[in-house]
């Protein structure tokens, strides 16, 4: 297959480029600036500015655009920066797909989609939230209605924490915990959903490959835990006690308060019910396994 990716240089891209070149397909990779490699056609989504040829022939656009949530504190101005760096992508992609007749468009979404789940867990079917990060997925998975109302087959990806040894979530909080320091988040009873990087890049090749998968997929791993069940299994991969107990209000503090109850101390049980009905094989079911090579 012929495929294009918008995001590839983050943690999810470069190993979904590997893995899509490895499988045998044709990968092209959308960067915001000339094209310098044989590979690479440029685009500036803010001006709905692709090269032109950029489609031709495509079997599939995989969009993974998006600012990270948890980068710098949620003032007016970043949350404008998280909003267009996903809607604007998601609209010109929609419209280019639709255009040019590509037939599928995966669209990257989060786990934030279904807002604080409480003790429930949630499946596809499942309502979204009210959360400011709940609309904001909300908004994102809106974006692509032009190609969905166009004829093509839209995949929705709401993926959950990334567990990965190259960075990401993860990443900032393995030193932490390494230095003593690890601890639950509040009451430590909010479901914290993870999914191992090989996982998230397999569930994306997935989708791509099997044409009768369309509308939201959850990428979660299949055995959801707490943050208090994250936080002992961390410590037990990196042989580390985890005795202490960041309270709430010093997350708030350190983070602002709306952005520390919606990223931290709450949080969706996710469960991958559309890839668990297609059969898609988890490399790493079970939380201790995905941290194994995380801290490998």
């Amino acid at each position: 297959m012929r495929v294009v990716i918008a995001g590839s240089s983050g943690l999810i891209g470069t190993s979904l480029v590997a893995s899509m070149r490895a499988a045998g397909h044709e990968v092209l990779r959308l960067v915001r600036r000339k094209a310098a490699a044989p590979d690479e056609r440029g685009w500036d989504p803010y001006a709905a500015r692709i090269d032109d040829g950029t489609f031709d022939g495509v079997d599939a656009v995989i969009n993974l655009c998006g600012a990270g949530i948890g980068d710098k504190r949620w003032d007016d101005a970043r949350k404008q920066v998280l909003h267009d760096s996903r809607i604007v992508p998601a609209e010109v992609l929609s419209a280019a797909v639709v255009e040019h007749g590509v037939p599928a468009l995966v669209n990257s979404s989060g786990a934030h989609f279904y807002g604080d789940t409480g003790s429930r867990l949630a499946d596809e079917d499942a309502p979204g939230g009210h959360t400011f990060m709940a609309r904001l997925t909300q908004q994102w998975e809106a974006a692509t209605a032009v190609a969905r109302d166009g004829g093509v087959r839209v995949v929705l990806m709401r993926t959950a924490v990334v567990i990965s040894p190259a960075g990401g979530v993860f990443g900032r909080l393995k030193p932490v915990f390494q230095l003593f320091l690890g601890g639950k988040l509040g009451s430590g009873e909010q479901y914290f959903p993870w999914v191992s990087l090989d996982d998230v890049v397999s569930a994306y090749r997935f989708v791509v490959e099997h044409e009768d998968i369309s509308g939201p997929v959850n990428v979660a791993g299949p055995t959801p835990v707490t943050n208090a069940e994250f936080t002992r299994a961390v410590g037990a991969a990196l042989n580390r006690p985890t005795p202490w107990s960041v309270p709430a209000f010093a997350l708030k503090a350190l983070l602002g308060a709306e952005m520390a109850e919606e990223l931290l101390l709450s949080g969706p049980g996710l469960t991958p019910g559309v890839l668990e009905s297609r059969g898609f094989h988890f490399l790493h079911p079970a939380l201790p396994a995905a941290l194994t090579v995380a801290v490998a």
